[in-house]
């Protein structure tokens, strides 16, 4: 069993490249690949860079390449529900596009039910048990996140909340999962807020970043723990 783990930018994944034993780095596509062990669970982790396209192009090498059994995307994401504060975590239960025509997935490939793309249950489960047993800074929700080409700070946040409800935004979630479902792989997203509709902007993402990071690499490594843990058990 092996875990990919994407971040979009440096700073959500040098949490995780502290503990990687054995650490052997692949470059393919201007990326580099970190494969090693976390607790002893086989990972594969890398920062994709920003954007839907970059994060798909890391997805489909993890799947393709590394032929990871899971994909988890850890990492920041911009607060929608004004209720959300910041260094509260959001856990995917579904995502999709907001910036994405509605028809644009449903009529044509990959032929979805629905414009969102679900995120594996049993993933969901486990981050539920985990999260209740550990002492992570600030709230916890699991709902919907949205992603698009653009950082949101006032701009376009109306529209978008009143379009899908989400409790976050970002500019790789959807896109990673798009990936997944087209490969039958499963997927989760754990994002920390870093900026919210009371303190937006670049500024707050840069000030937040970092602490952000470190909470959604504490969910993560616990996930993919209890993961391997409950796995073991049944083999």
């Amino acid at each position: 069993m092996k875990i990919g783990i994407v971040c979009a930018s440096d700073d959500e994944l040098v949490p995780f490249l502290a503990m990687i034993d054995n650490c052997k780095i692949t470059e393919r596509a201007m990326l580099k690949f970190y494969e090693g062990q976390i607790c002893d669970v086989q990972v594969v982790a890398l920062f994709s860079g920003v954007c839907k396209v970059n994060a798909a192009i890391a997805t489909q090498i993890l799947i393709d390449l590394f032929e990871v059994n899971i994909v988890i995307n850890a990492g920041t994401a911009g607060g929608m529900n004004p209720k959300r504060r910041i260094f509260d975590t959001v856990i995917s239960t579904e995502t999709c596009y907001h910036d994405v025509a509605q028809d644009i997935l449903t009529e044509f490939h990959p032929w979805l039910k629905t414009v969102f793309f679900e995120a594996d249950r049993e993933l969901i489960k486990i981050s539920e048990r985990v999260v209740k047993e550990m002492e992570a800074k600030g709230k916890v929700f699991w709902g919907r996140i949205v992603t698009g080409k653009a950082f949101i700070t006032d701009e376009g946040r109306k529209k978008i909340n009143d379009e899908f409800a989400p409790l976050a935004v970002d500019m790789e979630t959807a896109s990673i999962a798009h990936v997944c479902y087209v490969n039958k792989v499963p997927f989760l997203s754990i994002r920390c807020i870093t900026d919210t509709v009371e303190h937006n902007g670049v500024k707050n993402f840069e000030e937040n970043c970092v602490e952000a990071s470190m909470i959604a690499k504490d969910i993560t490594v616990a996930v993919l723990k209890d993961y391997s843990r409950q796995h073991k058990l049944r083999q």
